[in-house]
């Protein structure tokens, strides 16, 4: 039935939150601000790095000029860190070999900005042959909005209802169902079986070989 599967990154394939965290925190300390936890992050990402800027922030000092600052810091110190603690989550490469041998399309859609997605992938996810990776970019909205995904499947000739979409985030399913593609929603990413069921996971997926139950 499904020719392709599209996968969130963050929270999805790959376990970046401690680099994400500690790159935010250095940001955020330089600014004069507290830390945030692990735990909070998991919370704050997955809508781009403006809104995870933002919502590390203190209340009170949510505000452009405050981002302005913070954006620039945390970008160098996220280019000095991804690679320190990232890695595939526990059972990410055997779905992705078998998906492969099954001669499926496989792509990369995150709101990590584009740099840092490819850069990621081709580090750490560079075995597999994905057949697009795309991240944020500056002529292109962020998910929810399904301009970027429709595009993929415009460019690999795919009609969206033939994808798998994966994702650990409420953005992740809401953009799958704008799209029209088939939501699953992964159970040891970032977030909760009820965000992701109700904002339209159909499969809700415990380990990363359970999404293969959609294509049997």
């Amino acid at each position: 039935m499904f020719k392709a599967v599209m996968f969130d990154l963050d929270g999805t394939l790959l376990d970046t939150i401690d680099d994400l965290t500690d790159s935010m925190n250095v940001a955020l300390a330089a600014c004069g601000h507290p830390p945030r936890t692990r735990q909070e992050c998991m919370i704050f990402v997955g809508d781009g790095v403006k809104n995870f800027a933002n919502r590390a922030l203190p209340a009170e000092h949510r505000d452009q000029a405050t981002l302005d600052k913070m954006l620039p810091i945390y970008a160098e110190a996220y280019g000095n860190n991804w690679a320190n603690k990232t890695r595939p989550y526990a059972g990410v490469p055997e779905l992705l070999d078998v998906l492969f041998a099954r001669g499926l399309k496989m792509v990369v859609y995150s709101n990590k900005p584009d740099e840092f997605t490819q850069a990621t992938v081709k580090t750490l996810l560079g075995k597999w042959p994905f057949d697009a990776i795309v991240g944020a970019r500056e002529n292109w909205p962020h998910k929810p909005d399904p301009s970027a995904a429709l595009d993929i499947a415009r460019r690999l000739g795919i009609a969206p209802a033939d994808f798998v979409y994966v994702g650990d985030t409420n953005t992740d399913m809401q953009t799958a169902t704008s799209a029209g593609m088939y939501p699953v929603g992964a159970l040891w990413g970032f977030r909760t079986a009820d965000e992701l069921k109700s904002n339209g996971a159909k499969l809700l997926a415990a380990h990363p070989q359970d999404v293969l139950k959609v294509l049997e």
